[in-house]
């Protein structure tokens, strides 16, 4: 059985669907509605089409926006010089702009629907005479706590506050936790924070022992055909399995500024345990072979992504947002014409070697009328002028070359990644007690990415800064340097649109505003 016969069934998950309203909209559930709902959960292959109606769900949000889009956008990434570039309006964090205000209320809206999905699903696992089979329940409750956990967890990050000792007050976003007809109150940072750590805590509980993750790998190949069941625990990296459950649990202790825990969770749960023997990881390092097989090259490291959104048709975003064929007011790309002559150099330290620079990125020359910047040529940091006929475009969501033999188990071409191994290397490498040890972490990544230049640190603040350049080469594309900058209240970073430049940040800007779709539903946000 292929993937594609996998998620066939997910159809069916739109009994559960919600309309594109205020995320209280939800609540008010036809009786129709209801005994849908209830037919739907009367098998256990109806539980299995509303947990997998979730995750598909999710493409919608992280499927683009969340990931390679705007929130990437708004981490500086790229060159927005232009003045009108498609995306000018997110990288300026212009929160009063009707499209920035329509983009919100959708992401607002979108992910609402799928929280009050995820809550369902989880009332009736726990229904007496539940039709959820025993050997089932642990894996699909776990993984619905995770996927409400998760969903909280990043609408938090987008229109709550840093956190800190001033912040854990302030009122956010709602927490939605039951199938109550009332509108759930605006809670605190610290409340949402707690229930994300809560429901994490307990999804690691339920699939620390049943996860099949653990007996029969990430199942990334499937070779019967007999019956949608026989799949329904393979494919662990496009769930919420153990180790993407754990290293959100890292991430969410990390952000509430509890780095012993964090550290912990990253080193014991996630490193240790995905290590089998000195040989053999669940979720390996990427090889050399796939890194760079011909026309179809794994940029994603793929065999290292715990937890990913599986796009059928991903190549059209990559057509959308990278592609050669695009112009510069469209095309997400770093300033420059060549690797040479580009911010390349500056975002990674060893760019003739790293897979991440050398592979990843492709020089197009245009054939018609360049537009680069407010002129066609924009002067670098040395005064040299920067050919705006040509310019960079990246290459890791890309689609497979036509010459490329495809024997039906490339998952990673339809792949966004959300949550990877290195990230745990790199919350180890933040909290470890010790630059020395945190140079560990750091070089064990970097080894895997190719890289023979040596760091060295001497002090924390010198891994701090080793530690951010990493991040930003190894989540881009992945909607996660938004957060960590945001989380670290930056006031300072890498500036995409200026070659060595750098961004001075509005530290305000992190923040986005309650959407409208909501404090109009509400009446006040203080309700």
């Amino acid at each position: 059985m292929n993937i594609k016969r996998i998620f066939k069934v997910l159809a069916m998950a739109g009994v559960l669907a919600v309309p594109t309203t205020s995320c209280s909209d939800w609540l008010d559930v036809k009786m129709s509605d209801k005994i849908m709902e209830n037919t739907l959960f009367s098998t256990n292959n109806g539980f299995m089409t509303a947990l997998n109606g979730v995750y598909m769900g999710m493409i919608d949000v992280y499927g683009e926006d969340l990931s390679m889009g705007i929130i990437d956008v708004m981490a500086q990434y790229y060159n927005m010089v232009n003045g009108n570039h498609t995306y000018k309006v997110f990288a300026n964090y212009q929160y009063d702009d009707d499209a920035f205000k329509k983009k919100s209320d959708n992401l607002w809206t979108k992910m609402y629907a799928l929280i009050a999905n995820v809550n369902g699903l989880l009332v009736h696992c726990d229904e007496e005479g539940t039709a959820l089979r025993p050997e089932y329940y642990p894996i699909v409750k776990g993984e619905a706590l995770a996927l409400r956990a998760m969903m909280h967890f990043d609408l938090l990050r987008l229109y709550g506050p840093s956190y800190s000792e001033s912040a854990k007050s302030i009122i956010t976003i709602p927490y939605q936790e039951d199938e109550k007809r009332d509108i759930t109150p605006l809670r605190s940072v610290e409340y949402v924070v707690d229930r994300v750590i809560r429901d994490l805590e307990e999804a690691s509980r339920l699939l620390k022992d049943s996860d099949p993750v653990f007996t029969s790998g990430v199942g990334n190949a499937v070779t019967s055909d007999d019956g949608l069941e026989r799949a329904d625990f393979t494919y662990r990296q496009l769930r919420l399995n153990y180790f993407a459950v754990q290293t959100l649990l890292a991430r969410a202790y990390l952000w509430k500024g509890d780095k012993t825990t964090a550290y912990r969770i990253a080193t014991e749960e996630v490193i240790k345990k995905n290590t089998v023997d000195e040989k053999t990881m669940i979720f390996p390092w990427t090889t050399q072979a796939q890194v760079e097989a011909d026309n179809k090259n794994d940029l994603l490291f793929s065999s290292e992504v715990f937890f990913a959104i599986y796009h059928s048709k991903r190549s059209t975003l990559d057509s959308r947002y990278f592609s050669g064929a695009l112009s510069l007011t469209s095309r997400l790309t770093v300033v420059g014409s060549n690797p040479a002559n580009s911010q390349l150099p500056i975002l990674y330290d060893d760019p003739n070697n790293d897979w991440r620079s050398t592979l990843m990125w492709a020089v197009q020359t245009s054939t018609g009328e360049a537009s680069g910047g407010d002129d066609d040529n924009d002067d670098d940091d040395d005064g040299e002028k920067v050919d705006a006929s040509s310019s960079l475009y990246l290459l890791k969501y890309g689609d497979a070359g036509r010459e490329a033999e495809l024997d039906g188990t490339e998952t990673y071409l339809h792949m966004i990644p959300l949550i990877r191994l290195s990230e745990a290397y790199l919350i180890a490498a933040e909290c470890a007690a010790t630059p020395e040890e945190a140079l560990e972490y750091l070089m064990a990544i970097r080894v895997h990415r190719n890289c023979h230049m040596t760091i060295t640190a001497t002090s924390m603040d010198e891994v701090k800064e080793l530690v951010t350049k990493e991040f930003a080469r190894e989540m881009l594309g992945e909607g996660q340097l938004f957060f960590y900058y945001k989380r670290l209240n930056l006031d300072q970073f890498l500036n995409g649109s200026e070659i060595g430049g750098t961004y001075e940040m509005l530290t305000d800007n992190y923040q986005w505003p309650l959407p409208d779709v909501e404090i109009n539903k509400r009446g006040s946000i203080n309700n």
